[in-house]
């Protein structure tokens, strides 16, 4: 005892010191406990929450050609996922075609390459896009997987005003945390406007923006800054929207967010809790939103990301679970829980089953689900739900006072706050003083053979290929025009969706509609922060 005693940390992991017990005169004065559905929301969006529908089942995946995707695809829906998320492939999400010498050795690797629309096709070949909600994780190509999308469902024969989904479409947090992007932030964001605007008239049920902290989190961040930099995120696009003219509630109701999920459990559930509330309230005060679908915080979650380990691999099993539990007490919409060996190769067939399992029984075999907000009234979770949502305001405050996130991610202090907190964590993990199981505690078990997925080394040369014989089949002046219309439109201020979905239903490929953008708005390059 006497050595779990010397390591053990009474504080959350973004450092909020805990008490051994809580009461009643923990909860804030003005503690709001309205009920589940109403505001500001804190107990949930809905008044029933999973009673009436779970939450969707998405499992983030996409490898390879899109013939193979397309086979995993129908694989999980056949064993009962409820949604599809597309991982693309490195080249794909940095604006460059297959056959790009920049795209050597990453072909199909993290996600499904896709080049034009064939693939698109190819890639929901068999699945009703009008039956199913597709999210994309994809953001400086998020307006031409869009058009792409739409035109898969009309290949289909589905109007675009009935699909469903998501594009992640988050570029600030780009900038800061992942870096596939392409142009500098004022086109960048005009482009998100551009898909918004466009999906308020075209696509109404469609997500045309998902505000990520994800990827702010696997960073480094702490739990209190991945909520406080990505509502920060969100102000910036809802005030662009407002600066371009756009109607509040015409765009809000269809912003979403995403996030990890980690493993402080209780902290966890909480920051969901918070943002809810707070994001409510920056609607309503801030920005005047009347129509009550506007102040709802939508959000999805992937539970696993850097918390996965490499060594003891079926530890991961465990954590998922846990923190799947903790996001569907958060009130998660949508949950892809990753599988166990994701620290070491894609999944596979048998590892990715294994992770819907999980959600699968959490949702039909504990009970979880019957009760909305089941924590609500705990004294600790809502003290800490209140110390979150004060946390979060003060980052906003902070950035907002040093020029706005845009400001500050160009002077490299957004990047600067999360390496910090990264260090810390890592400084703390290598002392022992933040165990985790497996790796600086209880560690040494001995290694077991892993059965880990590759992807075929030939898969690369079946897609340049296929890309050749599009381009080879295409109207060649068909697309050439509608290059240069887009082109033509990206040099002035006309919103630039149309153009896109023209060049898109051409055949254009990916990395030509992105050359033509790079041609007009430039590049971004990353600031040298110290």
């Amino acid at each position: 005892m006497a050595s779990d005693e010397k390591w053990k940390r009474f504080e959350t992991r973004s450092g909020i010191p805990l008490k051994p017990v809580y009461g009643p005169l923990d909860v804030p004065e003005d503690y709001r406990d309205g009920a589940p559905g109403s505001y500001p929301f804190t107990r949930g969006i809905h008044p029933e929450m999973f009673r009436r529908r779970l939450w969707t089942m998405r499992q983030y995946s996409g490898y390879g050609t899109a013939e193979e995707t397309n086979r995993r695809y129908r694989f999980l829906l056949d064993q009962g996922n409820t949604g599809l998320s597309v991982a693309l492939d490195l080249p794909t999400q940095l604006g460059l075609d297959s056959d790009d010498e920049r795209s050597t050795g990453e072909v199909g690797k993290v996600g499904v390459a896709i080049d034009t629309l064939a693939d698109m096709e190819t890639i929901f070949r068999g699945i009703p896009i009008d039956q199913i909600s597709t999210s994309f994780t994809i953001n400086s190509t998020a307006a031409i997987l869009y058009a792409m999308y739409i035109a898969a469902g009309k290949k289909q024969g589905v109007a675009p005003e009935l699909i469903t989904g998501t594009i992640q479409n988050d570029i600030l947090k780009e900038y800061v945390s992942r870096g596939t992007w392409i142009f500098p932030p004022e086109p960048s964001l005009r482009l998100i406007v551009d898909t918004i605007e466009y999906g308020m008239k075209n696509t109404p049920r469609f997500n045309t923006i998902s505000a990520a902290g994800a990827h702010f989190r696997d960073a480094g961040a702490t739990a209190v800054q991945e909520g406080g930099f990505t509502l920060a995120d969100a102000i910036v696009y809802a005030e662009r929207c407002i600066e371009r003219g756009l109607d509040v509630d015409d765009f809000a109701p269809r912003i979403s967010f995403y996030f990890y999920t980690h493993t402080d459990f209780f902290e966890e559930a909480a920051k969901y809790r918070a943002m809810r509330r707070l994001w409510a309230r920056i609607m309503r005060e801030r920005f005047g939103a009347k129509n009550p679908r506007s102040l709802l915080f939508r959000f999805g979650v992937v539970c696993g990301g850097s918390t996965l380990t490499a060594a003891e691999p079926e530890n991961n099993i465990v954590r998922v679970a846990y923190q799947a539990l903790s996001a569907v007490l958060g009130g998660a919409q949508t949950i892809f829980t990753c599988a166990h060996d994701e620290a070491m190769a894609l999944p596979t067939e048998e590892s990715a089953l294994l992770a819907l399992r999980t959600q699968q029984v959490l949702a039909y075999e504990t009970g979880v689900p019957d009760v909305a907000d089941p924590l609500g009234g705990s004294y600790f979770v809502e003290n800490l739900t209140s110390e979150m949502e004060a946390g979060m305001e003060k980052i906003i405050e902070d950035v907002e006072a040093r020029g706005g996130m845009v400001a500050c991610i160009e002077r490299g202090l957004i990047q600067r706050w999360i390496s910090e907190s990264a260090f810390r964590w890592q400084k703390a993990v290598d002392a022992g003083e933040r165990p985790i199981v497996g790796v600086n505690k209880f560690a040494g078990a001995p290694a077991r053979p892993q059965n880990l997925f590759s992807v075929d080394s030939g898969l690369a040369d079946r897609q340049i290929d296929r890309l050749k014989k599009v381009k080879g089949e295409r109207d060649a002046a068909r697309a050439a025009a509608a290059l240069a219309r887009l082109k033509d439109a990206a040099g002035g201020d006309e919103n630039l969706m149309e153009p896109i979905c023209e060049a898109v239903e051409a055949y254009a490929s990916v990395g030509e509609i992105s050359g033509v953008l790079r041609e007009v708005f430039g590049e971004f390059r990353e600031p040298v922060s110290f």
